[in-house]
């Protein structure tokens, strides 16, 4: 067991290392094609911070681990909002961008309501994955003909963040660039390779089941990038960057992640798990609704609200935990989180979105 425990942790110190680099490589190749640091900033590095959740669904998908290809991926958006919005939160109150609740929030719900949909045959088949695969690539679109209408003061804010690693010229910083590219994908196989056998031995020892070690450690693992991009840009008074890398990853995660899996997952796709779709992918879709009328009062996450999406992401925990031993408790523990806290949650939410301020205008803010 400690020989997995080793194995798990350096999966997960090669998942992050990967995605790193993978993302420095890509957007240093980009900017020397010529792509704006905008879009890169919005395609490249969120589909970097992505990386390892795709690394390690698609890993398990040609392994034939399904519920820890799909239980990785609906873990990881449930812990992008609940803990990783949390924690920055908590941090600093997060300020929220008009774009991230005109356009992305709705896409990334929409993303959820799609996932959901195509779930409900017990299956995601080849030609779902073609459809979620096909709309990575819309979105992708979208987002570079969009970009052509930034205005250059927010291209210099991106190009402040993503610095070419290396001067002069095209051709010399071309094979650096690949190289990059090829030892951060490298390292992602690698990576996922240990985590997935590892987190199957834990699920097995723990006499659990794999859905439930990749709702939790596995999808905590692979959302480490983002855990770290958003608190060091809270930390940095970056809310706004905070705010969209975990909406944006979401996003990527349910088109890229599940998509890819699917598409090689070759003939039957990936078996969705019945309790999956009879509770885990419910709690992803109503913590994307949750985003709305939060990030609508007053146009920030407070710190209180901070703590009621880390404090539901514990309760979620609990629940998982308490479903997977069978405890006497669990039916007590779930008639009082859907008669008293959630229901005591939704009317503050109201209130609060009814007494807002005033929102700014201002795209910027």
């Amino acid at each position: 067991m400690m020989l997995d425990v080793l194995l798990f942790a350096a999966g997960l110190v090669l998942l992050v290392l990967g995605a790193n680099v993978l993302v420095r490589g890509a957007s240093n190749l980009a900017l020397s094609f010529g792509i704006s640091p905008l879009v890169v900033g919005l395609t490249v590095v969120a589909f970097g911070t992505s990386a390892p959740e795709i690394a390690v669904s698609v890993g398990a998908a040609l392994d034939g681990v399904t519920d820890i290809a799909i239980g990785n991926v609906v873990g990881s958006n449930i812990f992008n909002v609940l803990f990783v919005l949390g924690v920055s939160a908590l941090i600093t109150p997060l300020v929220v961008n008009l774009q991230l609740i005109r356009q992305e929030v709705p896409i990334m719900i929409g993303a959820s309501v799609l996932l959901l949909l195509l779930s409900l045959d017990g299956q995601l088949s080849w030609s779902d994955g073609g459809i979620l695969v096909v709309l990575m690539v819309a979105y992708t679109a979208f987002l570079i003909v969009q970009s052509r209408t930034q205005v250059k003061a927010e291209q210099a804010d991106y190009e402040q963040e993503i610095q070419p690693a290396v001067s002069g010229s095209w051709d010399s910083k071309l094979p650096v660039q690949l190289g990059l590219i090829a030892v951060g994908l490298l390292l992602l196989v690698l990576g996922s390779e240990w985590l997935v056998s590892s987190a199957v031995v834990f699920a097995k020892a723990m006499g659990v089941s794999d859905v439930v070690i990749a709702l939790t450690i596995v999808s905590a693992g692979t959302s480490m990038p983002e855990v770290a991009t958003s608190i060091a840009a809270a930390l940095k008074g970056e809310r706004d960057i905070a705010v969209g890398n975990v909406v944006g990853s979401c996003t990527f995660n349910v088109f890229a992640c599940l998509g890819i899996s699917s598409l090689v997952a070759i003939p039957a796709g990936l078996a969705v798990a019945p309790s999956l779709l009879a509770f885990d992918m419910w709690v992803m879709l109503a913590v994307a609704f949750a985003c709305l009328p939060i990030f609508l009062t007053g146009r920030e996450i407070a710190r209180w609200e901070g703590a009621v999406f880390l404090a539901y992401y514990a309760a979620y925990v609990v629940y998982l935990i308490l479903d997977a031993q069978g405890h006497d408790a669990l039916e007590l523990y779930s008639s009082t989180m859907l008669s008293f806290v959630v229901p005591i949650t939704v009317i503050t939410l109201v209130v609060s979105l009814l007494n807002r301020r005033p929102a700014i205008t201002d795209s910027k803010t």
